[in-house]
């Protein structure tokens, strides 16, 4: 560690004029993957988002949950199916995703945050997410085509970071609805007009080779990441979080940011110093 106080100095300095840029703006977080797996990497993202809230900017949490669905799952003796990445969702299913993330997760992440210092509150995503059905054999799974606002904006308000599971009320029959965290999280940004979408995962970024960390793309624009589909670079999953992405800026969101959270502190890096350390999207 650096024990050198003027360096330290230095770096509050670097950081100073983010902070006061970004004072009162809504970041919208969204952390998953294997991010999460790890309690020691988890801590260290939450106390980056106590920081946030503590130099006056308003995150807003989406998690995921998959892996910890998943084990539910086969503890209960229920086998995971994928379509095209979506989670096959049955009447069992949906029960298990519902009570995995309300009762493991979401009150998990809440009280990390407490427990640093910061104040969190829990927000099921039924209460802010409406949605349809996807098309197909995929049971409970749906899509976004609304965001309710209210409990977000109180606990902003309130100074409270709202940590939202991502799952929709069907707006037909007021099913719930299994849907894909990283859109939820989109869907949700765009409608709060946020200053920054912040994906937090196990990937660094758009990298040419993925083997390596040197190649990572720091920066792109539309016409880049349509070059980068043509060669192949941008594919797999990693094609519907950039066009999702590309969607909610021009729905009103300022800058898009792919980070990886098992960085120490990868949140800070990326948001309070002048080089960052993912890719970062704008139109």
């Amino acid at each position: 560690m650096n024990d050198n106080p003027i360096q330290k100095a230095d770096v509050l300095l670097e950081a100073l004029p983010y902070m006061q840029g970004f004072r009162g703006c809504t970041f919208l977080i969204k952390v998953g993957g294997s991010a999460m797996e790890d309690p020691a990497v988890v801590d260290t993202f939450l106390k980056d988002v106590v920081f946030l809230e503590a130099v006056g900017i308003n995150p807003v949490i989406v998690h995921g949950g998959g892996k910890a669905i998943s084990k539910a799952m086969k503890d209960s003796g229920l086998e995971a199916k994928f379509i095209n990445g979506m989670r096959v969702t049955d009447e069992e299913t949906i029960k298990i995703v519902e009570e995995t993330l309300a009762r493991v997760i979401n009150p998990e992440i809440v009280n990390k945050i407490n427990a640093f210092g910061g104040k969190a509150v829990g927000v099921p995503g039924t209460e802010v997410f409406t949605g349809e059905k996807m098309k197909g054999d995929l049971g409970w799974v749906g899509e976004v085509n609304d965001c309710k606002l209210g409990l977000i904006q109180a606990a902003v308000a309130g100074e409270f970071v709202p940590v939202v599971s991502p799952v929709a009320r069907e707006q037909v029959s007021g099913r719930t609805l299994n849907v894909n965290a990283d859109l939820a999280a989109c869907a949700l940004a765009t409608r709060m007009k946020a200053t920054k979408l912040i994906f937090l995962s196990d990937v660094r970024g758009v990298m040419r080779d993925p083997k390596d960390n040197e190649t990572l793309i720091p920066s792109l624009d539309p016409a880049a990441i349509e070059g980068l589909k043509k060669e192949g670079i941008i594919s797999g999953g990693m094609i519907p979080k950039v066009d999702s992405s590309l969607e909610s800026l021009r729905g009103g969101v300022g800058k898009v940011h792919l980070i990886d959270g098992r960085i120490p502190h990868a949140l800070i890096l990326e948001i309070f110093t002048d080089v960052g350390i993912g890719t970062e999207i704008h139109l």
